[in-house]
């Protein structure tokens, strides 16, 4: 819902995201936008309330962050008290840690495109907001919307079932993980994972033909401007990682400055805003961060589409197939915001195919799945994966009995905050004139808002 009050239009809630936040339109003297600000009022508090608390407990206790990407937090929080207690986890663990990412990211990717975000591109952006959401979506493609159903139910169940818990999970262990994987279910997974495949490439195609291309203009009449993108590559290769890699920035020029989590204090500063909770971070090499749609200064983006432009490529077949269609198409670095679904769809396929590759490993069935004899100490520990909605990155500091004392985290949406600001702002200008607008044409705005899943 919309409301007009002291020229500004506030837009709450902002639908169809996962969360909750506010957009304030600022409308100068003449009713024509001067700036509009997302207000993201709700407070979270995690980096406080683990400080004393054993650093063991910080894998379990911060999956409460997302009901949504929980596995994603479990990950790279782990990974950072792996880090401050110099602990490495088996072989045979990493290779279940990033299975359980992939499994994790296949319903992930399913939710937003066709939860979230296709009822704009299946009804249009203009339908009845009354009917623009998945029921309306299941009204006016029923099969679609079915398939869409069972196979992000199916793909959470199979998780469940071999982690015991899909949503706010405890199977991975500071120095391994809990349980290994039977040969049964490998086979189950395997076939799923097929499954899912064969739905991702349909879905990807859907979007590639018919949904998205026919709303490609419309996207560049609200805005487009150019940034630095934040992703994980191979260290060697620089093919897109999402378990683990070096940190790279893609820069428009296409300049690459690439390095371990461990030093990414040297790249990324943070600030803070009057009117939101949400940290603005920003490259630190800049000085400052200015959200200028002419020349943003500081100013990077994370997430798929950022992951692929900073990534030379995938590696596994189907997804480079479809990045090759996407670069003919798009260039590189691709800035425009609506190819964010795009990009995500392309990643869904990745998941499939990584998947499938690590339930083929002969190793993935070992037991040897965990380390013993980690003793408390203190250390500092920096730790990362790509959570769907960007780079997470996790950083703590232990006194000696292993107590977290210092906690920072880094969320994906956190680092697009400046972005999506921007992207809102620059929709905002395009749609309202003189005072005049419409909720058709505010829900182009949201729509900027969506394709960065925030």
């Amino acid at each position: 819902m919309s409301a007009l009050q002291d020229n500004v239009i506030r837009i709450a809630p902002l639908s169809r995201i996962e969360g909750h936040a506010a957009l304030d339109i600022h409308l100068d003297a003449d009713g024509n936008v001067a700036d509009a600000r997302m207000a993201v009022m709700s407070l979270r508090g995690f980096e406080k309330f683990v400080q004393g608390r054993p650093a063991e407990e910080l894998p379990r206790i911060v999956t409460r962050i997302c009901g949504i990407c929980p596995w994603h937090h479990h990950l790279a929080s782990t990974k950072a008290v792996e880090a401050a207690m110099g602990v490495t986890p088996p072989p045979v663990a990493v290779k279940l840690r990033e299975l359980c990412q992939m499994l994790a990211g296949i319903p992930d990717k399913i939710l937003h495109f066709y939860f979230l975000a296709a009822p704009d591109f299946v009804l249009g952006p203009d339908a009845d907001p009354a009917a623009r959401n998945v029921i309306g979506l299941a009204a006016a493609a029923p099969d679609l919307a079915r398939q869409a159903v069972k196979m992000r139910y199916a793909m959470q169940m199979a998780l469940e079932k071999f982690t015991g818990k899909a949503i706010h999970p405890v199977a991975v262990l500071v120095g391994g993980f809990s349980r290994p994987l039977p040969e049964e279910e490998r086979r189950e997974l395997l076939a799923l994972v097929a499954e899912a495949r064969e739905f991702s490439l349909m879905s990807l195609r859907l979007a590639r033909e018919q949904l998205l291309p026919k709303f490609v203009p419309m996207f560049r009449e609200l805005g487009e401007y150019p940034s630095s993108y934040l992703g994980t590559v191979h260290p060697r290769d620089g093919t897109l990682r999402l378990y683990d890699g070096d940190l790279r920035l893609f820069h428009p020029s296409g300049a690459v400055e690439q390095f371990p989590v461990s030093s990414y204090l040297d790249y990324i500063a943070e600030q803070t805003a009057d009117w939101t909770w949400l940290k603005f971070p920003y490259l630190k090499k800049s000085g400052k961060l200015e959200m200028d749609e002419r020349a943003p200064v500081g100013l990077y983006r994370t997430n798929c589409l950022a992951r692929v432009n900073a990534a030379e490529g995938f590696a596994t077949p189907e997804a480079q197939r479809e990045l090759e269609i996407f670069r003919r198409e798009f260039g590189r670095p691709a800035h425009l915001v609506c190819l964010y679904h795009w990009a995500r769809l392309m990643e869904l396929v990745y998941c499939c195919e990584r998947a499938e590759e690590l339930l083929c490993d002969p190793d993935i069935c070992g037991r040897e799945i965990r380390v013993g004899g980690i003793e408390p100490r203190a250390g500092e520990g920096m730790g990362h994966v790509e959570a769907p909605r960007g780079t997470l990155i996790y950083h703590i500091r232990t006194d000696d009995e292993g107590r977290v004392r210092m906690a920072n985290i880094l969320a994906g949406t956190t680092h697009n905050n400046a972005g999506m600001n921007l992207s809102m702002k620059m929709a905002a200008r395009a749609v309202i004139k003189n005072g005049q607008y419409t909720e058709a044409l505010l829900n182009r705005v949201e729509m900027c808002l969506r394709a960065y899943d925030p």
